[in-house]
């Protein structure tokens, strides 16, 4: 057996197909995102503009979220000495539990380790738990959430992207007696659109099924206090679990769940994924403390995020760039070719020192290969028109359709 060719061949597909993964060496420039120096493919440090990170909001270079994880670091130290059930259990991540709960104006909050493991986490062992359980999970679900619903075992119904419908039919067929749960996500984060969540959860009031919500592109990002997609419509109390990150708009790093008590007590106490995990680092609590409370009562961020987004899209629809309808603070560049994606990529960073990732299979299926960009409350108008400006002549040099 020749293990040495066997992944050798493996790296050599990915190469073929044009998705082999690079990953930019860069550093953030600390008070001056999305300023940052790349390492990458040239002697010492070059300046660039990142044009594609999920600290949407900058949150995490903001004083007030490196104050606090300073100060945590100095107070308490850097670990945070073990799992929750022996060592880890710090005052930081009660503090910060209870104001997640009042975000999304449930009971209890449970944190993870990140936003994949809070998914996995939750919806396998809530699935095990209910007898003969079938889950409903839209086509267009995180891998987080299909590893989940699959490390279950139980029986999973796939609903066409925000088909209710479609759901509803697959509801009707089901066994009227078995328990139900409907999995979706609030901001589908690489077509940029929104789940319609109160569709959804009268049909889970109809069927008597529970509702998992991933709000992972839509915490910090939308509602009065940042509660998400949920918060913002008015929904939130019909969900059952809310799900989120606190590495995206929260700018540190961390998921949760924000639920009744009765489920919190549950997934802490039988989910393998939280109880045999070293907690968050208090520093890291600390830092999402403050962001979570600042953005509760700023809406500076999020309104200056929107206007840019917005701006982006515009001048992208301007210049005749294919930008894809989105309703969100995601501005995606349709392609089509992983090959020339990844080819568009290299030349933004290389020749105009602008950075953002190609995005192919298997996070968006084979011929919907694109850009993703999420401008930011720091990126400037002269920045957008550079960036516009350069991807015009990139579609110019390979060829690529203009429309008119």
């Amino acid at each position: 057996m020749n293990y040495d060719q066997i992944f050798d061949q493996a790296i050599d597909r990915l190469h073929s197909e044009g998705r082999y993964r690079v990953f930019i060496d860069i550093l953030r420039n600390k008070g001056a995102f999305p300023n940052a120096r790349c390492f990458a493919g040239h002697n010492g440090p070059k300046p660039i503009t990142v044009w594609c990170s999920n600290d949407y909001l900058t949150m995490g270079q903001h004083p007030k979220v490196v104050s606090a994880m300073e100060e945590a670091l100095h107070d308490v130290g850097a670990g945070s000495g073990g799992t929750r059930n022996i060592g880890g259990n710090t005052h930081y991540h009660i503090e910060l539990e209870r104001e997640l709960a009042d975000l999304h104006g449930k009971e209890g909050a449970l944190l993870f380790t990140s936003g994949y493991v809070s998914n996995d986490a939750t919806l396998s062992t809530l699935a095990k738990l209910l007898p003969g359980c079938v889950v409903f999970s839209d086509a267009l679900n995180h891998a987080s959430m299909i590893a989940g619903i699959r490390n279950s075992g139980c029986e999973k119904k796939v609903w066409r992207h925000n088909d209710v419908e479609h759901l509803e039919e697959l509801l009707a067929a089901t066994d009227p007696n078995v328990p139900k749960l409907i999995a979706f996500e609030s901001v589908y984060s690489m077509d940029g659109d929104v789940a319609p969540i109160h569709a959804i959860c009268a049909l889970a009031d109809k069927y008597n099924a529970i509702t998992y919500l991933d709000e992972v592109h839509a915490v910090g990002m939308y509602g009065k206090r940042g509660g998400g997609i949920s918060e913002r419509d008015e929904a939130a109390d019909r969900i059952t679990i809310i799900e989120g990150t606190l590495g995206k708009a929260f700018g540190v790093m961390g998921g949760y769940i924000a639920t009744d008590t009765r489920i919190i007590d549950c997934i802490r106490s039988y989910a393998p994924g939280f109880i045999f995990t070293t907690s968050l680092s208090p520093v890291l609590v600390a830092g999402v403390l403050a962001s979570v409370r600042h953005l509760k009562a700023s809406s500076e961020e999020r309104d200056g995020q929107q206007r840019a987004a917005a701006e982006l899209k515009a001048m992208f629809r301007d210049a005749g760039l294919p930008v894809m309808d989105s309703v969100t603070h995601i501005v995606p560049l349709m392609v089509g070719d992983p090959v020339k994606a990844k080819k568009i990529s290299d030349i933004l960073l290389a020749e105009y020192g602008a950075y953002v990732q190609p995005i192919n299979f298997p996070t968006v299926p084979r011929g919907t290969e694109r850009l993703r960009f999420t401008p930011g409350p720091a990126h400037t108008e002269a920045m957008m028109r550079d960036l516009t400006d350069a991807l015009v002549e990139i579609w110019d040099r390979l060829e690529m359709r203009i429309a008119a």
